[in-house]
């Protein structure tokens, strides 16, 4: 049976990954930074809570496994109303986006190795191109890209592959102010070819691939799913 680990798995994204992992069979743990007891995800082995910037608690969650099969690192914020553009703004964004997921990676490896298992990350499509309005969710997953195909180089040889999803725009709590605000979510979907907003369980097929046997020569990849939308 396979070990999952879900980061930032009690909500949107993590949470669809998550229930498709126990699906098929794997024992499933997830993280979030509320109260464990307030996690409303099903058929999953582990609910824990977790706040990817305190790395103590980081290193200190990872060390309780000895094999991890999978680790989803699916934990990210933004912040709105120009909150970004403040210096403290920008470094929350980029502490729990991008430092957390090098935070998990790195307390997780030692179980990952034994496994010779494989991380997903989950950078965006703003990891290829910037935004006027969230400078450091941009930032921050464009560094994810990058910390994905760099540990995928330097982890190729302890058998662990390092992959990422791209996701465009999907419909969570994340982006629920832009989905409710008719105008700009008319120009979104008028530009991704596939005509509509994204749904959570639309990362479900690629999360899975990348974790399967059929993904055992991918590593170092940034896998949009965004409906074609970075492809204008």
């Amino acid at each position: 049976m396979k070990t999952v680990i879900v980061v930032g798995g009690s909500t949107g994204i993590g949470r669809a990954i998550a229930q498709a992992f126990s699906g098929q069979g794997a024992e499933v743990h997830i993280t979030g930074v509320e109260a464990a007891e307030t996690m409303i995800v099903d058929a999953v082995v582990g609910k824990h809570q977790l706040d990817v910037r305190d790395e103590k608690a980081v290193e200190a969650f990872f060390s309780a496994f000895s094999r991890i099969d999978v680790l989803v690192n699916c934990a990210g914020i933004l912040r709105r109303n120009g909150a970004e553009f403040s210096p403290q703004g920008f470094a929350d964004v980029v502490d729990i986006n991008l430092n957390g997921t090098q935070r998990c990676c790195q307390a997780a490896y030692p179980a990952l190795k034994a496994a010779g298992g494989c991380i997903i990350n989950t950078a965006s499509m703003l990891s290829f191109f910037g935004s006027g309005f969230v400078p450091a969710y941009s930032a921050s997953k464009g560094g994810v890209a990058q910390l994905t195909r760099s540990l995928a180089i330097a982890w190729a040889d302890d058998g662990i592959r390092v992959n990422a999803l791209a996701p465009g725009w999907i419909a969570t709590d994340l982006t629920s102010a832009l989905s409710a605000n008719e105008e700009r979510s008319a120009e979104l979907v008028s530009r991704t070819p596939m005509g509509r907003w994204g749904t959570p369980e639309d990362l479900v097929g690629p999360a899975l691939f990348l974790a399967s046997n059929d993904a055992h020569f991918v590593t170092g990849s940034i896998l949009p799913v965004d409906g074609g939308y970075s492809a204008r």
